[in-house]
């Protein structure tokens, strides 16, 4: 794995910005999305909905809107974040779970496509809301239909999303029952998946299940999001998803059980965030204490309060000291941050060269769910987001916090 500048870039950034801090490579988002776009052109109507939970950063949203993606919102902030950047309508897929009213009010008044994750939630919205959009998209848990899962979602039956086939049916008739006009599925059963043929397997999924449905119901199913899912090659060994093989692969599935049963023209989607951001997004960090006792510690100025999903899933993240590249791998580190936690480790009895004090140690594929999952245990203040430009100049797009945005919802004045 490499990065995206020189030592010596590096080091300029730093003067300015100090660590830690996340880093954007802006080229490589783009280009990677309109890889993933272009590979899918066969389908007409075709639309990425960026994830906003992964990096929920207006000027990363802002890059991809100009690449015709939309945004996938599963909470209210989100919805206010593609308000300011100016994403609204059908360009927003609003789907979330458990979701309290004041969430569904400001998604409908933008009219967001919403996708509905629970049967009760079609009473719910008509007695808070009254009248109801005309098109709506539904949640679909094939539960113990789809083997495996994995450790982010779990297994399909015991996660709490979506609906079971029978509520999917019977969710249909009742929205097609108040007026209702426009219709889609969506699913979601793995998270960061490589494996292609699983993938495919969830669009089959969707395909059959959009069959069963005209057959049954007479309701054609316009679109179908196939969630998001595709992974990210966090361990070197590991292969990126090849878009054009999936692709070829969903359009096989599309042609044998779509198509080949009357539904021509049915729109695809998918609402990937982990993959959009995830490989172009780095940590960077200063090495600032070595601890020798039974094991060798490297203390970095960062700690999972920048980066939890090590702590928090056990996962492998790739690092890189800078100068050190093409060094022997001949010390074996626990690599900690300094929460009061003894999970706030980014890796494990890691080989890597020798590390000095002041050394700079690169984090990768942290550009998703990294900085958007940090939090302030310890009072560590979440650091500033910077987005590296083709010609090597950085914008920041988020500043770092201060003790005065820790401490701002505190009234200091009755003590």
């Amino acid at each position: 794995k490499t990065v995206p500048f020189t030592s010596e870039q590096l080091e300029n950034i730093i003067a300015q910005y100090p660590t830690p801090f996340h880093i954007y490579d802006e080229e490589g988002i783009i280009e990677n999305m309109k890889s993933f776009i272009n590979a899918f052109s066969w389908n007409k109507g075709f639309k990425q909905y960026f994830a906003v939970k992964a990096t929920p950063n207006p000027y990363i949203m802002r890059l991809l809107q100009k690449l015709g993606v939309g945004a996938d919102c599963s909470s209210l902030a989100e919805l206010l974040l593609c308000e300011k950047v100016g994403i609204t309508g059908h360009d927003i897929m609003f789907t979330s779970n458990d979701t309290p009213y004041v969430e569904y009010k400001k998604a409908l008044e933008m009219g967001a496509i919403i996708n509905l994750d629970d049967i009760t939630h079609i009473e719910y919205l008509e007695k808070n809301h009254g009248s109801l959009p005309d098109t709506f998209c539904v949640r679909y848990n094939p539960g113990s239909l789809k083997e495996g899962g994995n450790t982010i979602i779990g297994l399909p039956e015991e996660a709490k999303y979506g609906m079971t086939r029978e509520q999917i049916f019977e969710a249909y008739k009742q929205l097609q029952a108040k007026g209702v006009k426009h219709f889609g599925i969506h699913t979601m059963v793995v998270s960061n998946e490589l494996d292609i043929d699983g993938l495919v397997g969830t669009a089959e999924l969707c395909f059959n299940l959009a069959v069963d449905i005209k057959k049954e119901l007479g309701i054609t199913v316009e679109f179908i999001d196939l969630g998001g899912g595709v992974g990210v090659a966090y361990k070197p060994e590991q292969t990126p998803v090849d878009f054009r093989v999936l692709s070829k692969g969903v359009e096989e599935a599309y042609n044998r059980i779509l198509v080949a049963n009357g539904l021509n023209d049915v729109a695809l989607a998918y609402e990937c965030g982990r993959m959009v951001t995830g490989p172009f997004g780095y940590l960077v960090s200063t090495a600032i204490h070595k601890k020798d006792i039974y094991r060798h510690y490297i203390g970095l100025d960062a700690c999972m309060a920048n980066l939890m999903r090590p702590a928090l899933y056990g996962s492998y993240h790739h690092i890189t000291v800078m100068g050190k590249e093409n060094a022997p791998k001949d010390h074996v580190y626990d690599v900690t941050g300094s929460l009061c936690e003894n999970n706030d480790k980014f890796a494990i009895q890691r080989e890597l060269p020798k590390i000095d004090i002041g050394d700079r140690v690169i984090i990768h594929d942290a550009g998703a769910h990294g900085h958007s999952m940090g939090f302030n245990y310890n009072g560590k203040l979440r650091s500033a987001e910077l987005l590296l430009h083709k010609d090597g100049s950085v914008t920041q797009i988020r500043r770092a916090e201060t003790y005065d945005d820790l401490f701002g919802t505190l009234d200091f004045s009755n003590l």
